[in-house]
C-alpha cells in the first residue's frame, strides 16, 4: 500500500492530512506541557503544606516527642519525599516527551514543507509542458486551415479562365508556402505531445510517487514518535513507583509506632510535680463542752484549750498545700529552677548537667589538642610559636574551670531536690507526726524509715526542764540575724519548740543547722523557733530583711 500509487490526484488532501498530523502532535505536547504544571504545582503544594505543619523546632521545651508527634513528623518527611518524586515525574515528562515533540514538531514542519514544495515545482513543470503542447496544437491547427484557404483559392483560379496566369502562378506558391508551414507545425505539435505525455508519464508515475511515498514515511515516523512519547510519558511515572511506594510503606510504619502507653508515660514525665497529695483535715471537735459535767468543768475546759485548733488557721494551710495541683504559681524563671515542681526542677538540673558535661568534655578535648599542637611547636619550631597558643590554653582552662563550677553549683542542687523528694515520698498527716517525732523516727517532713542509721531526727530537745527551754527564747538580748531565709513549703510547726511558717515567708536565720536537719529563726515579730532546713531556702549574710509573706 501506498500513497503514491493509490492517492496519486490528491494532492491536496495529503497536504491538508500531514498539517492534521502536525497539528495533533502539538496538541499532544501541550497536553503534557500542562500534565508537566500540574505536577509542579502539586508538588510544590505538598512541599508547602509539609513546612507548614513541620515543628519549628525554635525551642527544646516546645518539642514534644510524643510517639504520634514523631510518627506525623515521620509521614510529613515521608510526604515531602514524596513531592520530590512528582517533581522527578515532571522533569522526566520534560526532558524525555516535551522537549522531544517539541524539537520533532519543528522537523516535522520542515520537512513537510520541503515535500509539498517539490510537488508543487513538479505539477507546475506538468503544466509548462501541457501549455507548450496545447499552444503547439492550435497553430498546426491554425496552419492548416490557413493551408486548407491557399488550396481553395488556387483551385478557384486555377479553373477561373479570365485569370492570368502570374495569379494562378502566385497562388500555387501560396499554397505550397502554407503547406510547407503546416507540416512544420505538425512536426512541431507531434514533437511537444510526445514531450508531454513522457513527461506526464513520469509526473504520475515516477516524480509523484516518489514526493507521495516521502510524506508517507514522515507521516509515520510522526505516528510512530507519538507512539515513543505515549510510552515515556507512561515511564515517567512507572520508574518512580517504587520509591513512592517506599514513603507509602514509610508512613505506614510510621502509623505502627505509635505507642499510647509510651505517650501516657511521657505525659507523666513531662507534667509530674513530685508533691503528694494533701492529707485529710482532722476532725475538730465542737461538741465537747455541750456535754461536759460540773465536776470535771475545768479539766475539760483546759483541755479543750490546750488541743484546740484553729480551724481558720487549719483551712488556711490546707489550702497553701492544694495549689500545688491546680495552676502554678506565676514568677520569673530562676536559674535554680526552684520555681518548678520538684520533679521537674530535678529533670531540668539533670538536663542542664548533662549539657555542661557534654560543653566539659569539647573543652577537654581542645585542651588536649592544644597541649599536643603546643607539643609539635617546641620539638619543631619552625612550625609554630608554642607561646601563640597560651592565650587559647588560658581561655579553655578558664572555660573548663567555669564549667566545673557550673557542674559542682547544679549538682549541689539535684542532690538537694532529690532529698526532699525522697522525703517527701512517704509524708504523713500532721497528727501522724507529732505522735512519731516523740519517738524520734520521724523527719520533718515526714519520712519514717526502719533503718535508724538513716533516721532524721527531730527539733532539738533540751536536757534541762521545759522552762529552761522557754527561758532560752526570752532572754532579754535576743541572738543576731546572720542571715534570712525563704519557706518552700508550709510547716505546720506542731511540735515543741518548732516554728510554722507559710510558703514564701522570709525569716531571720539566727542559727544554722548543725546536722541535725533543723534550722533556728526568727520572724519580724521576734517569734522563734526551728524549722525545717530542708523547707528553707538559707541566705547567710549581714544584713537581713525581716519576714514578708508572698501572695
Amino acid at each position: 500500500m501506498s500513497w503514491g500509487t493509490e492517492l496519486w490526484d490528491q494532492f491536496d488532501s495529503l497536504d491538508k492530512h500531514t498539517q492534521w498530523g502536525i497539528d495533533f502532535l502539538e496538541r499532544y505536547a501541550k497536553f503534557v506541557k500542562e500534565r508537566i504544571e500540574i505536577e509542579q504545582n502539586y508538588a510544590k503544594q505538598l512541599r508547602n503544606l509539609v513546612k507548614k505543619y513541620c515543628p519549628k523546632r525554635s525551642s527544646k521545651d516546645e518539642e514534644p516527642r510524643f510517639t504520634s508527634c514523631i510518627a506525623f513528623f515521620n509521614i510529613l518527611n515521608e510526604l515531602n519525599d514524596y513531592a520530590g518524586q512528582r517533581e522527578v515525574v515532571a522533569e522526566e515528562m520534560a526532558h524525555r516527551v516535551y522537549g522531544e515533540l517539541m524539537r520533532y514538531a519543528h522537523d516535522l514542519k520542515t520537512e513537510r514543507k520541503m515535500h509539498l514544495q517539490e510537488g508543487r515545482k513538479a505539477q507546475q513543470y506538468l503544466d509548462m509542458c501541457w501549455k507548450q503542447m496545447d499552444n503547439s496544437k492550435k497553430k498546426f491547427e491554425r496552419e492548416c486551415r490557413e493551408a486548407e484557404k491557399a488550396q481553395q483559392s488556387y483551385e478557384r483560379l486555377d479553373n477561373d479562365t479570365n485569370a492570368t496566369k502570374a495569379d494562378v502562378e502566385k497562388a500555387k506558391q501560396q499554397l505550397n508556402l502554407r503547406t510547407h508551414m503546416a507540416d512544420e507545425n505538425k512536426n512541431e505539435y507531434a514533437a511537444q505531445l510526445q514531450n508531454f505525455n513522457g513527461e506526464q508519464h513520469k509526473h504520475y508515475y515516477v516524480v509523484i510517487p516518489q514526493i507521495y511515498k516521502q510524506l508517507q514515511e514522515m507521516d509515520e515516523r510522526r505516528t510512530i514518535k507519538l507512539s515513543e512519547c505515549y510510552r515515556g510519558f507512561a515511564d515517567s511515572e512507572r520508574k518512580v513507583i517504587p520509591i513512592i511506594s517506599k514513603c507509602l510503606e514509610g508512613m505506614i510504619l510510621a502509623a505502627k509506632s505509635v505507642d499510647e502507653r509510651r505517650d501516657s508515660q511521657m505525659v507523666v514525665d513531662s507534667f509530674k510535680s513530685g508533691f503528694e497529695p494533701p492529707g485529710d483535715f482532722p476532725f475538730e471537735d465542737y461538741s465537747q463542752h455541750i456535754y461536759r459535767t460540773i465536776s470535771d468543768g475545768t479539766i475539760s475546759a483546759s483541755k479543750q484549750e490546750s488541743g484546740k485548733v484553729d480551724a481558720k488557721t487549719t483551712v488556711g494551710k490546707a489550702k497553701g498545700k492544694l495549689w500545688l495541683f491546680g495552676k502554678k504559681p506565676k514568677g520569673p524563671a530562676l536559674e535554680d529552677f526552684s520555681h518548678l515542681p520538684p520533679e521537674q526542677r530535678r529533670k531540668k538540673l539533670q538536663q542542664r548537667i548533662d549539657e555542661l558535661n557534654r560543653e566539659l568534655q569539647k573543652e577537654s578535648d581542645q585542651k588536649e589538642a592544644l597541649n599536643k599542637m603546643k607539643d609539635v611547636y617546641e620539638k619543631n619550631p619552625q612550625m609554630g610559636d608554642p607561646g601563640s597558643l597560651q592565650p587559647k590554653l588560658a581561655e579553655t582552662m578558664n572555660n573548663i574551670d567555669r564549667l566545673r563550677m557550673e557542674i559542682h553549683k547544679n549538682e549541689a542542687w539535684l542532690s538537694e531536690v532529690e532529698g526532699k523528694t525522697g522525703g517527701r515520698g512517704d509524708r504523713r498527716h500532721s497528727s501522724d507526726i507529732n505522735h512519731l517525732v516523740t519517738q524520734g523516727r520521724e523527719s520533718p517532713e515526714g519520712s519514717y524509715t526502719d533503718d535508724a542509721n538513716q533516721e532524721v531526727r527531730g527539733p532539738p530537745q533540751q536536757h534541762g526542764h521545759h522552762n529552761e527551754f522557754d527561758d532560752e527564747f526570752e532572754d532579754d538580748d535576743p541572738l543576731p540575724a546572720i542571715g534570712h531565709c525563704k519557706a518552700i513549703y508550709p510547716f505546720d510547726g506542731h511540735n515543741e519548740g518548732t516554728l510554722a511558717m507559710k510558703e514564701g515567708e522570709v525569716l531571720y536565720i539566727i542559727e544554722e543547722d548543725k546536722g541535725d536537719g533543723w534550722t533556728r529563726a526568727r520572724r519580724q515579730n521576734g517569734e522563734e523557733g526551728y524549722v525545717p532546713t530542708s523547707y528553707i531556702d538559707v541566705t547567710l549574710e549581714k544584713n537581713s530583711k525581716g519576714a514578708v509573706t508572698y501572695i
